[in-house]
């Protein structure tokens, strides 16, 4: 993996340039300020963006945010010093593949790169050309295996609802690996009410915070719409009160951003089965 290092501190640049060498990981740069970022990305070519939140010039949020509308396919672990509230589902609402708090330790980048690289891999795999062409998968079960289709029982179906492209990629390419046709998918909840009422799908992903119509004011219409679709949070803010907010309008649970494999296919296990 091609790896661009961004933070202002030379001990941290110098630190993680040697760690990540020693792991495996080609270092194409080491920047010290934001400005000049994008254009780097895009002359380096770097597959992930190890990313500090605050940086002289221009911070990272805002980076982040530019990197995931335009190159969504480049994968980016956020990380940062800052005690800002909220920072952290911030930063997965805007499509950071990982986090670290500083101060980490080096088992602790190691970790979550590993996790971002297993994710990046599995979602390219299976939004790759060769993989759409393989024969669909049926739904998981509690035993972790594929369960032998019944006749005539339909591939369970997904919508993904999230404003942020490179979430929905890596949904897809993780949904499709785990059995379900993705037939649709959204930027805002007023798109995501058409799509469930469109395709009625067996689950329908849905991000919290969107614009024009965000994924707790769209929950209920969706619901009335397509009153069989299991609708699945997604969001970087698991508070108690989104939390219970979400169920008692309806939904059947959430996934944590950033997504995790595991995760998403333990919950998709037991909702199949429940």
């Amino acid at each position: 993996m091609r790896v661009l290092i961004v933070d202002d501190n030379a001990s941290m640049r110098d630190l993680l340039t040697a760690l990540l060498s020693s792991q495996g990981y080609t270092v194409v740069g080491a920047l010290e300020e934001g400005n000049g970022v994008m254009d780097a990305i895009r002359k380096l070519s770097p597959e992930i963006v190890c990313l500090d939140y605050l940086l002289p010039g221009r911070d990272g949020l805002d980076i982040l945010r530019e990197i995931n509308s335009q190159l969504p396919e480049i994968d980016v672990l956020f990380f940062t010093a800052s005690e800002t509230p909220g920072i952290e589902a911030k930063a997965a609402d805007a499509g950071a593949a990982g986090f670290l708090r500083k101060p980490f330790g080096q088992k602790q980048v190691i970790d979550e790169l590993r996790a971002v690289c297993d994710m990046r891999n599995r979602a390219s795999e299976a939004n790759s050309p060769a993989e759409t062409t393989k024969s669909p998968l049926p739904p998981p079960t509690a035993g972790g295996a594929s369960a032998p289709k019944a006749p005539g029982k339909q591939q369970p179906t997904a919508v993904i609802v999230d404003d942020n492209s490179s979430i929905r990629l890596l949904l897809k390419g993780l949904l499709t690996e785990l059995g379900l046709q993705v037939v649709g998918q959204a930027a805002n909840g007023e798109e995501a009410i058409r799509a469930a009422k469109t395709h009625q799908p067996t689950v329908l992903f849905l991000d919290v915070n969107m614009p024009i119509l965000g994924g707790l004011e769209a929950l209920p219409r969706i619901v009335e719409a397509s009153p069989k679709t299991a609708v699945v949070m997604v969001t970087g803010d698991t508070s108690r009160t989104i939390v219970q907010q979400a169920a008692g309008l309806g939904a059947r649970g959430y996934v944590v951003k950033p997504v995790r494999p595991a995760y998403v296919e333990n919950f998709l296990k037991q909702l199949f089965n429940t």
